[in-house]
Order: C-alpha cells, then structure tokens, then sequence
C-alpha cells in the first residue's frame, strides 16, 4: 500500500514539473516579440520559444521593421532620379528595378508584421544595425543635383544603401526562423550585390 502512494506522489510531482515547465515555456515566447536584432538570438532565449509560437523570432520582426523603411528610402531616392530630365538611359533602367523590386517586398514585410501583431516600426532605429541609410543633407543634395553630379550622388548613394540592406539581411540569414523572411533576405543579399556591381561599372564610366 505504502509503494502505492509512493508511485502516486511521483506522478503528480512529475506532472506539477511539466505545468511549470510548460508556464515557463509560455511566459519566454510571449515577451520577445519586439526585441532587436542581434546575434545573440540563437541563445537560451530563443531556444524557449515553442515551434508552435508562429514560426518566427525576434530576428525576423527587426529585420522586417528596420528593412521597410531602409527600401523606402531606395524608392525614395530612384522616384528622384526617374522625375529628373535627361538622365542616361542605363541608370533610369536601374533606378526603374530597385523601386520596382522593393515596394512590393515593403508590402510583403508589412503583411508579415501585421500578421504577428506587431509594429510595422521600431520606435528608435539608432544602434539597430540599420546601415546604408542616407542622411538628410544626401538626400538634399540628391534631390538638387541635375546631370552627371545626379548620377554620381545617385550610384554612390545606392551602393552604400544596397551595402547595408546586404548586412541587414545576412544577419536576418543567420539568426533569423521564419522561412519566408530568410528567403527574401536571401534574395535580397543576391539581387543587390549584382546591383552594386552594375552600379560600380557605371561609376567608373563617368
């Protein structure tokens, strides 16, 4: 009778650690949902939060809110030089490919967020690893350029912008979960380092 009660107070003892267990699980993928990138994602953090959460990690929502207005500063500065006269044929093409690739992926990302209940933005960017943006006296100074000086500030503007979307999406690679956001940024990486490429031909042809 005595190993009776025994078996029975183990049981409820393992089943009172498995509810914990279970609280501790909850209260860990309930709280991360608007932290930063970083590389530390893969840590303990991270490895609590259940695969049946909703398929991402704090890694794939930064790249999202820090990535959208990263590419809708790219459509900002390709509108300028499509709304100038007389640009060069090769470089209203490229312009033409950046907004015309990077809307709807600002689209895309802005879904994903609002499907996870989140915002679409971070409240504060600085020291979030959102490199490439150009400051407000470059893009003054873009919207004012007319001819050749429009074409340099144009290319040397976006390859620095395109560097640091690549470094925003090898992080997103690297410590990201959501399949979708780690192919995009896949994407991302290839179709702007063959830009930069292109970009750096055009520079040296001036």
């Amino acid at each position: 009778m005595n190993s009776k009660i025994k078996a029975l107070s183990v049981a409820a003892a393992l089943a009172a650690s498995l509810g914990l267990a279970g609280c501790a699980a909850d209260s860990g993928s309930s709280g991360g949902s608007t932290m930063p990138m970083n590389h530390g994602s893969s840590g303990p953090a991270s490895t609590m939060m259940p695969d049946a959460s909703a398929g991402h990690n704090p890694a794939d929502i930064a790249f999202s809110q820090m990535m959208i207005p990263h590419h809708a500063q790219a459509v900002e500065m390709s509108d300028m030089i499509l709304a100038k006269p007389d640009m060069p044929a090769d470089v209203t093409a490229l312009a033409t490919k950046i907004k015309d690739a990077q809307a709807p992926e600002i689209d895309t990302m802005t879904g994903w967020l609002k499907d996870w209940n989140v915002p679409t933005m971070m409240s504060d960017h600085s020291g979030h690893g959102m490199t490439g943006m150009v400051d407000s006296e470059g893009m003054e100074k873009l919207k004012d350029a007319q001819g050749t000086d429009a074409v340099r500030l144009f290319l040397e503007h976006m390859i620095g912008h395109h560097e640091g979307a690549i470094d925003m999406a090898q992080q997103e690679i690297a410590a990201g979960k959501h399949p979708e956001s780690i192919q995009l940024a896949r994407d991302i990486a290839t179709s702007q380092e063959a830009e930069i490429a292109e970009m750096k031909e055009m520079l040296a042809g001036l």
